[in-house]
């Protein structure tokens, strides 16, 4: 099956989900969207201890959340609103699953004090005390009382499903707003694949299928020319025509090419 009839296939199944979910049809989706998952979950692997077969299976639960949320009728790919639901359900876990943030033994110390000071200076004064009084009276700078109560404020880290903002019909978390140069990649990667395919859909019948046959199905030229009904020789100019009319195609849109 070429890369495009699994996205027809792909948005013909998602249209029909939209319109009468069931089971059946959600997992037809994720199994046509397992290399996805897979090539995120590789991604982070590289960048954390965990299993990679386990963030699969993370993923598989962000794909199934992306499937429900998704609307065929808003006119993006799939693929780029899926990425933020793997992504984020594999981030969450290593979140949850990770550390709190450690700060320096000296500012957790300096804190303890502080708070007993506060207290002390409390009663003494009467009021709150000032953090200018704080610090003198731990013998310490400003500056320093300021970096070690920020840093202890900062300890816990803010979570990922803290929502920021809304899109369409779904909350923006702060993890879907974090910068991923892979998601990044992936996007491109879609954007080109797409562009591509449009560019391929302008040429002539046999030329696209010379295309198909030799660069998407990896056939030698004699297997080709078989399938499509012509010499290999054909093939070849189908071929070196094809390509030649796609650099053409795929070339920016410069104000002078508009105009010619």
């Amino acid at each position: 099956m070429t890369t495009q009839s699994i996205n027809v296939r792909g948005m013909e199944l998602l249209m029909a989900y939209s319109q009468n979910p069931s089971i059946e049809l959600r997992n037809q989706l994720v199994r046509l969207n397992s290399g996805l998952v897979k090539k995120i979950a590789y991604r982070v692997s590289q960048q954390c201890s965990e299993p990679y077969d386990d963030l699969v299976q993370l993923g598989y639960l962000g794909l199934i959340r992306a499937i429900e949320r998704f609307k065929p009728d808003q006119g993006y790919a799939f693929s780029s609103f899926a990425v933020p639901f793997i992504r984020g359900e594999m981030l969450h876990f290593l979140r949850d699953k990770g550390n709190i943030v450690k700060i320096p033994r000296r500012w957790q110390e300096l804190q303890q004090e502080g708070q007993r000071v506060s207290k002390r200076l409390t009663a003494t004064l009467g009021r709150p005390p000032k953090e200018a009084e704080i610090a003198q009276a731990l013998n310490v700078s400003m500056q320093e009382w300021q970096e070690s109560k920020l840093a202890s404020k900062n300890r816990l880290p803010l979570s990922l499903d803290l929502t920021v903002g809304h899109n369409v019909d779904h909350p923006v978390t702060l993890g879907d707003m974090l910068p991923d140069s892979y998601d990044q990649t992936l996007q491109h990667w879609e954007e080109d694949r797409q562009q591509l395919q449009g560019a391929i859909a302008q040429l002539e019948t046999k030329t696209q299928a010379a295309i198909e046959f030799v660069f998407f199905r990896d056939l030698p030229r004699k297997e080709a020319a078989k399938h499509i009904g012509v010499s290999p020789m054909t093939v070849t100019r189908h071929l070196q025509r094809g390509i030649n009319e796609l650099v053409s195609l795929l070339q920016p849109q410069t104000p002078e090419r508009l105009a010619s």
